[in-house]
């Protein structure tokens, strides 16, 4: 990792935005992606016990999709399209793995919801990690392609090499790094790990 191009970063984003993100521009900013109201929407319609009804956590599912900034206008409408016409037992799997990787063995609810989302070739790291994301700020991270690609390269993320079709491995190292980076930072960069990639995806050379 390389922590001097960090370090050179958070300089620059606090001289342009004393505060860090709560320099008024950037509260700006954040108040169009709604991640907190997402966030509380999360924690409400996927909290361990809603698990049971397996209709209305695909439908809260898509509404997240749906709602979310971070998410391609061209993925949504696909993604509520792949739901609506799976069968109950398939409904059932994705819905079984979106509780593991909330409230189980997270690499197994990760891996079974891959192997559905392939099928009508939706297996996009955004579509997997967008819940994780806003159920855990803290703890998880949603991957952006093209963002996550400039962060691995520009930061010299060494051992994990980025590819389009999701895999825990990589979810996995790329986190750790997150979270290693956000603490050589000040805290007023990273109110939550959306907002910390978002000060990272700023900071990358054009």
């Amino acid at each position: 990792m390389h922590t001097k191009r960090l370090k050179f970063a958070e300089e620059q984003f606090l001289a342009a935005y004393p505060g860090g993100f709560a320099h008024p521009e950037i509260v700006a900013i954040g108040k169009k992606h709604n991640v907190n109201k997402l966030s509380d929407f999360c924690q409400e319609a996927f909290a361990k016990n809603k698990f049971k009804h397996t209709e209305q956590i695909l439908e809260d599912w898509i509404k997240v999709i749906s709602r979310s900034s971070m998410i391609s206008m061209f993925e949504k409408p696909k993604f509520k399209s792949f739901i609506n016409t799976r069968n109950s037992d398939e409904k059932k799997t994705l819905v079984d793995g979106l509780k593991l990787a909330l409230h189980g063995k997270h690499q197994q609810g990760f891996e079974l919801q891959l192997e559905l989302l392939k099928i009508d070739k939706l297996a996009k790291w955004s579509i997997i990690s967008a819940v994780p994301a806003y159920y855990r700020l803290q703890e998880e991270i949603f991957v952006k392609p093209t963002t996550v690609k400039g962060i691995v390269n520009y930061f010299e993320l060494e051992g994990i090499t980025y590819k389009p079709t999701p895999s825990w491995e990589f979810y996995e190292k790329y986190r750790a790094y997150i979270l290693e980076m956000k603490k050589h930072v000040s805290p007023s960069l990273s109110p939550n790990n959306p907002a910390f990639c978002g000060f990272l995806m700023m900071s990358l050379p054009t």
